[in-house]
């Protein structure tokens, strides 16, 4: 009955790892060899487990990456233009806590996105808050906040998201309001939060690509001078992991 009585009360107070846990350590015939303080210690280290786990779906949840990438699945065998060296450090997390960016370069089917996704996975399980947006999609959704008045608070969660990952950049020519759109949010990140992109264009063409001289150099001189540059090369990795012949 006490037992009972403790269960509910764990549950009541949202302890639903250290409730499990209790539940478990009920039902197991050789928990007693255990003094109170290894049990306690178990019960506590679920309850952290299931926090931890928790957030992390959150944070996966609320990032929208267009792929379920994970570093442990990056494949440096095949010969596209990857220094695990790189890789590694870049898995350390600390281009985030030192505001740095990530531009990774290369042709279509090359695995610029699942590179990119596998690292904001990687940002995510370790605590930072990410999203993911294609360019085209940026830029149409803040014209859209701008008609319906809710610009300013577009700009201001883009600046808060500590990774913000643009895919696509350079598909189409840039109107005057897109590149005046993404010289905003780059401004409004510079040095607070980190910016991971992803383009089939080589950096050298990102000033003819955007367009207006003095706006090009402002988005870029906030971009690349801190930025990880990651040139993809070879062919297809969706061809080649393609079940058709």
């Amino acid at each position: 009955m006490l037992n009972q009585q403790t269960i509910e009360k764990l549950f009541a107070l949202k302890l639903i790892g250290m409730t499990e846990a209790f539940k478990d350590q009920m039902i197991q015939p050789d928990i007693n060899r255990l003094s109170f303080e290894e049990r306690f210690g178990l019960i506590v280290d679920r309850q952290w487990t299931w926090k931890e786990d928790r957030r992390l779906q959150r944070y996966l949840k609320a990032a929208k990456l267009k792929l379920n990438a994970c570093v442990e699945d990056i494949d440096y065998r095949t010969p596209r233009g990857i220094d695990q060296s790189v890789i590694m450090r870049l898995i350390s997390c600390d281009w985030i806590r030192h505001h740095q960016n990530i531009i990774i370069t290369g042709p279509t089917g090359a695995g610029k996105t699942f590179l990119a996704c596998a690292l904001a996975n990687k940002a995510c399980r370790e605590g930072y808050r990410t999203l993911y947006i294609r360019s085209p999609k940026l830029y149409y959704e803040l014209a859209v906040s701008r008609g319906d008045g809710s610009y300013g608070k577009m700009i201001n969660k883009l600046a808060k998201t500590q990774i913000l990952l643009l895919d696509d950049l350079g598909l189409a020519p840039m109107t005057d309001s897109e590149r005046r759109d993404l010289l905003e949010v780059i401004e409004d990140r510079h040095g607070s939060g980190s910016t991971i992109i992803t383009s089939q264009l080589p950096i050298e063409n990102w000033h003819e690509h955007i367009g207006d001289p003095t706006i090009a150099d402002a988005i870029l001189d906030r971009l690349i001078h801190s930025a990880h540059k990651i040139n993809l090369k070879g062919g297809s990795m969706r061809k080649k992991h393609s079940s058709l012949t």
